[in-house]
């Protein structure tokens, strides 16, 4: 190399000349066909909450969360209480449409918008809710509103061991990107984190199969879908790479 010559640079991110960090997520209603997403108010949710969960006995819903299950519907409501009002994370109720009154959670949280980053978690629903069009749909308002907001990642974390949650994860169209072993201690043992997201460049994929998805026509007299999300999110799904 002549002693005039500058070495080359090492490898760079892709230039972003025109990002700006979004704002936070403001507490407000996200309203679909479906369901609502109200922000947290145990005044107004806790009693349905608590009506709605105790049909889960056994209190197996809660067994990867880092709280719960409740010994009663006050233990509830102390819980709900001192999660309202925070901002990250920032707690929703889900009312699926028609119900009128509560029937699951969620929330963003690990909100970093200099990042550009937003999670979703504390999810936790009623039988009843679990597996519903509603429940699908909360999640695809959720995703709707951060991307909207123009937050270009969406992040998904789970206990490496919750397969049901894996599972959800896939089929919404998260990419799996790798396990933090030994990330947390929840309840007295040993987590490890499995991770997924979303980037900005999937979402302009994944709604289009949202749409499809959640479209009437996708569902029979009885309510049954006739084509599977994840048949149209698994080709979505971005293989996890190793850099060396």
């Amino acid at each position: 190399m002549p002693a005039d010559s500058a070495p080359p640079l090492p490898p760079l991110g892709r230039p972003l000349p025109d990002w700006r960090p979004p704002p936070a997520p403001p507490a407000e209603t996200i309203a679909g066909p479906r369901c609502r997403l109200e922000p947290l108010d145990p005044a107004v949710h806790a009693d349905a909450l608590a009506e709605a969960f105790a049909a889960d006995a056994g209190g197996a819903g809660w067994t990867y969360l880092p709280y719960g299950p409740f010994g009663d519907a006050a233990a509830l409501r102390g819980w709900l209480e001192a999660c309202a009002g925070s901002a990250d994370p920032l707690f929703y109720a889900l009312v699926p449409t028609g119900a009128g009154t509560a029937a699951g959670l969620a929330a963003y949280l690990s909100i970093r918008p200099a990042a550009g980053s937003i999670e979703v978690g504390h999810i936790h629903f009623s039988p009843a809710l679990r597996r519903s069009p509603a429940a699908t749909e909360a999640m695809v308002l959720m995703m709707r509103r951060a991307f909207a907001l123009g937050y270009r990642r969406y992040e998904w974390k789970c206990d490496a061991l919750n397969a049901a949650s894996r599972a959800a994860a896939r089929r919404l169209g998260f990419s799996f990107e790798g396990v933090f072993r030994q990330a947390a201690v929840v309840k007295g043992r040993n987590r490890d984190t499995a991770w997924y997201a979303i980037t900005d460049s999937d979402w302009l994929h994944l709604e289009a199969a949202f749409e499809r998805w959640l479209a009437p026509e996708n569902f029979d007299a009885g309510g049954c879908q006739r084509l599977r999300l994840s048949e149209l999110t698994a080709p979505l799904r971005r293989p996890l790479l190793e850099l060396d």
